[in-house]
């Protein structure tokens, strides 16, 4: 099992520990309702160093990506993010993942930590396509790289204390490479996981505890506190976030999991992955699709509990579910077959040998 530069670190401090992506990970600390809570109405400090990172360069840069993408990639400029998904050519998704362009011959991709492998192998295949190089064009710098998430209200005051430059300012889904912490080269872009604000940091692995230290220090007088992927589960739930391996899959296509949004048919993006495909399911209409839910009944869904309509009769399943910390509610999302997608729906969550009222809502809950 692998470990992230922080993984020690995690252990001094009493963090529950498990096994995540192959990694030696911080499930909670202080307890999930508590660093959920920190997060959202002040500033906490998520190690997300598993997650993958892979460059793609050159002049075929961007048609490559503009073809294994589904998002139109020629619109970002230099210190713009953007979020995408890998179509895998049989109408599912191999990853969702940020691009981070940094030039038109420059860009990085932020990928799931559990696809990274995949991610990187699916990238490469195209690479005699496009006249592009293993090792020279493509480069998979993961284990070189670390990151951290700080997220909440606070978290951009906190790192003004530590940027060479103004990062307050920052639009969302924005990134600088900057000195942070007296660490030259950092990548700060304002993206997150959460929903309540802030940044994540991109450093190489021999500045991690340099940067950890900094942070904390920085965020002592606002109260900072490490948080696990616990709490990172329940703050991207509450705002609708979609999880790879959960809502979305290499069998769930990106229009029935509403990332119709990201996925771009003009003519400057022209062909792409699974475009012809996508193309006849958005026409034929969607016959089953992802949505948010609330229970009515007292219970909680569970991921792979089966959602049916008031007869009983099987139309889905869950794909995530909690109890939301910030809304008190029992929420949740899942893939449901026409016409009980539609927001307003009456739809059952099967427990056990009881069916459980909920309703079919939009997102994010709260």
């Amino acid at each position: 099992m692998k470990e992230t530069v922080f993984t020690q670190k995690h252990i001094a401090l009493g963090a529950k520990m498990a096994p995540f992506a192959g990694y030696n990970m911080p499930i909670e600390y202080s307890g999930i309702t508590v660093e959920h809570n920190t997060v959202r109405n002040g500033v906490g400090v998520f190690d997300v160093s598993h997650m993958g990172e892979i460059w793609v360069l050159g002049k075929n840069a961007q048609a490559l990506l503009q073809y294994v993408s589904s998002n139109d990639v020629s619109v970002l400029f230099p210190g713009k993010a953007q979020y995408t998904c890998f179509p895998n050519g049989k109408g599912g998704i191999v990853d969702d993942f940020i691009v981070y362009c940094f030039g038109p011959e420059k860009y990085l991709l932020g990928v799931n930590a559990a696809n990274t492998e995949k991610d990187w192998n699916h990238i490469c295949s195209f690479a005699d396509r496009f006249g592009m190089k293993v090792g020279v064009d493509l480069i998979n710098d993961s284990d070189n790289t670390c990151q951290l998430a700080i997220q909440g209200p606070k978290a951009m005051e906190v790192m003004q204390k530590l940027c060479s430059e103004d990062v307050m300012s920052m639009p969302n889904y924005t990134f600088k490479q900057l000195t942070v912490a007296g660490i030259e080269n950092a990548i700060l872009a304002t993206t997150g996981y959460t929903g309540s604000g802030g940044c994540e940091v991109y450093v190489k692995n021999e500045d991690g505890m340099k940067l950890w230290d900094a942070i904390f220090a920085a965020g002592e007088p606002e109260g900072i506190i490490p948080v696990g992927l616990g709490a990172r589960d329940t703050l991207r739930l509450e705002k609708g976030y979609i999880l790879y391996g959960n809502d979305i899959d290499d069998t769930t296509s990106p229009l029935g999991a509403g990332l119709g949004w990201v996925t771009k048919f003009n003519d400057v993006k022209g062909d792409f992955v699974d475009k012809e495909y996508l193309l006849a399911q958005k026409a034929a209409g969607l016959t089953r699709k992802l949505v948010a839910f609330e229970l009515v009944d007292r219970g909680i869904a569970r991921h792979g509990y089966e959602i049916c309509d008031a007869e009983g009769k099987v139309i889905g399943h869950v794909t995530s579910g909690t109890m939301g910390p910030t809304c008190k509610k029992a929420v949740g999302m899942g893939y449901v077959a026409a016409p009980l997608f539609a927001v307003g729906s009456e739809i059952f969550i099967c427990v056990r040998d009881k069916k459980l009222r909920a309703q079919v809502v939009k997102a994010p809950f709260c």
